[in-house]
């Protein structure tokens, strides 16, 4: 960090970040409806690297090959969450930091935000939906507080509408502070929530949403697989969803040595989770004391 940067506050250096990459737009758009969508974030070929690896990591578990463009429900029926997906390929390296959504990221939960999961909604014709929740509803009581606790990046890899399974937003719920109830988390049939929108995207565009807001999926009408990319963080106090502190492989580590906010999304610098060795109090002395920080 520069003499400069430390003599900032973490609101101003979040802010500047969101000014100098013309995120102002999408910030609005963040507070009204809870979230924002960002076109082209991803260029071709990180599309396509993304897509190979999470084919990849399907067939060693399937023990044959899937065709993205043609498969039908014989031959992969509905959604698959494939986790831990970071290690896989040094692409997922390079989304982690892509700058744009993680501007937004860090205005949501601050600049000692971490990464809690980074997964695949991988998906083919059929199934179920993924009922209309809050991220907010993994083990925090309502009503919610204001400020986001965890909060997501959803990377389009395949294109998204209503047929091809695509992500669904209820603008303004984040407003709300409580999970749906049943009634309000339907997304098939004629009880459909009214509320919820399908997000109508291209590969490479990128969903950023406030941990409040309520979101689920479609199912897919359509032959084909609909992939994505879903990049959860959260406040550093908030238990992760994947471990990361103390396993990242040292040739990752490696690679982003002189990287402090890698460091800091992958729990490098987490003072939390000690045993006999006790607290690093030099750890303990930087964490946040703000929403920004």
């Amino acid at each position: 960090m520069t003499e400069t940067a430390q003599k900032t506050s973490a609101l101003d250096r979040v802010m500047a970040d969101i000014h100098d990459l013309d995120l102002e737009p999408h910030l609005v758009e963040l507070e009204t409806q809870g979230f924002a969508t960002i076109p082209g974030v991803l260029s071709d070929e990180t599309i396509g690297l993304a897509k190979q690896a999470i084919l990849g990591r399907v067939e060693k578990i399937t023990g044959r090959k899937i065709d993205p463009e043609t498969a039908t429900a014989q031959d992969y029926e509905g959604m698959t969450y494939l986790p831990y997906l970071l290690y896989d390929d040094e692409v997922f390296e390079e989304i982690l930091l892509e700058p744009k959504p993680l501007a937004l990221i860090t205005y949501l939960l601050g600049e000692s935000c971490m990464l809690s999961s980074m997964g695949c909604h991988f998906k083919g014709p059929g199934g179920m939906p993924l009922p209309l929740h809050s991220d907010n509803g993994n083990g925090m009581p309502p009503p919610y507080p204001a400020y986001s606790q965890v909060a997501n990046v959803n990377y389009a890899l395949t294109p998204y509408s209503l047929e091809a399974g695509a992500l669904a937003m209820v603008p303004g719920s984040h407003r709300l502070a409580r999970p749906p109830r049943p009634d309000e988390m339907v997304l098939g049939g004629p009880e459909t929530n009214p509320k919820a929108v399908a997000m109508d995207i291209q590969p490479g565009d990128a969903v950023v949403w406030h941990g409040n807001t309520w979101h689920g999926s479609f199912a897919r009408q359509i032959p084909g697989i609909r992939m994505n990319l879903a990049v959860y963080f959260c406040r550093q106090y908030v238990q992760s969803q994947e471990r990361h502190k103390g396993v990242v492989p040292e040739e990752v580590l490696a690679r982003h040595a002189e990287d402090d906010r890698f460091q800091v999304l992958l729990h490098q610098k987490q003072p939390y989770g000690w045993q006999g060795e006790g607290p690093d109090y030099t750890l303990m002395a930087k964490n946040p004391r703000g929403l920004y920080d």
